[in-house]
């Protein structure tokens, strides 16, 4: 694969008290020919996360560029005390039955470490305006086969099963007097979309150079799992941009057994500018015949969400 990066759609500068900084965790889907649909969290001016949508005018030539925002969140902080009470982020969204399936984090401060986080299901009847959640509860959290927390969920619907891949913490660790988690790629599935079976199987898994690894994007095309992640390591990705994040790939006949082929994603770091620093979160997509990434770069979407094609003749 080789990547053209098309640069920055847009950022958050105090537009409004709710999107006061940050446009994190890109979801891109087709509206018409013209349009896409951009849903991202943005956060307010106490640090709370909130999801809202954007619309993408797209040109013949196939640029974009950021039509408008919605002024309203499409999902609305939790009740005081639930877990989402304190931020809200958007993930995977799945159309099924005329209704739409959007799985999201919710966040909570915690004590003895920075965060606590789970997965939520909100559910749109409207074709995606806005949507409200099916539960005040998380449908995955912390239990006995996932001691310190999940997120960052991909969901399919293929062949009557319910499949995803998620982010599955397994220890924090203390590194300069600060809690850091590692995270790897996981694999679940449901009979409809709600309830969940965990089956401990790991897609993703650690080595010398991925302590921490999320946001999975997995298509199936011509009987081929494909899989683009996030990874760093666990220490110095704040300061140091060689241990922050870039962007991985794998392949997979199963979806389960993944083959890691890093070396393919075919995008990396700028020299300078927005990010220059790290490439996370990524979001691929095919609309009117080209294939597009769109991603984080520097502050882990404090410098805003930025595109690239893919080059059809790699």
């Amino acid at each position: 694969m080789h990547w053209i990066k098309k640069g920055l759609l847009f950022t958050i500068q105090k537009q409004t008290p709710l999107r006061h900084s940050h446009a994190s965790v890109p979801f891109v889907e087709s509206i018409d020919a013209q349009t896409l649909r951009i849903l991202f969290s943005s956060r307010d001016q106490q640090g709370r996360s909130r999801p809202f949508a954007g619309f993408l005018k797209v040109s013949d030539s196939g640029e974009l560029a950021l039509s408008r925002i919605e002024e309203q969140p499409i999902l609305e902080l939790g009740k005081l005390g639930t877990f989402d009470d304190n931020g809200i982020m958007p993930f995977w969204v799945v159309e099924q039955k005329q209704q739409r399936f959007l799985y999201y984090i919710g966040w909570n401060p915690a004590v003895t470490v920075p965060y606590r986080i789970a997965i939520g299901l909100a559910i749109s009847n409207d074709g995606g305006q806005f949507y409200e959640r099916l539960f005040e509860g998380p449908i995955l959290d912390r239990s006995v086969e996932e001691p310190y927390f999940v997120s960052a969920p991909c969901v399919m619907y293929q062949d009557g099963i319910w499949k995803m891949w998620y982010q599955s913490c397994s220890a924090w660790e203390v590194i300069g007097n600060r809690p850091e988690p590692r995270y790897r790629i996981k694999y679940a599935e449901s009979q409809d979309g709600v309830r969940w079976s965990l089956t401990g199987r790991v897609c993703i898994d650690y080595d010398s150079e991925t302590e921490a690894i999320t946001r999975p994007c997995v298509r199936y095309e011509n009987g081929l799992y494909r899989m683009w992640y996030s990874y760093r390591r666990v220490d110095g990705y704040r300061t140091d941009p060689t241990r922050s994040y870039r962007l991985g790939y794998a392949e997979s006949n199963d979806g389960i057994t993944w083959t890691r082929k890093d070396s393919s994603v075919g995008m990396t770091r700028s020299d300078t500018g927005w990010d220059s620093e790290m490439i996370c979160y990524s979001h691929v997509v095919d609309h009117a015949g080209r294939r597009y990434l769109f991603y984080n770069g520097n502050g882990f979407g404090q410098s805003g969400i930025g595109y690239a094609i893919l080059d059809q003749e790699s």
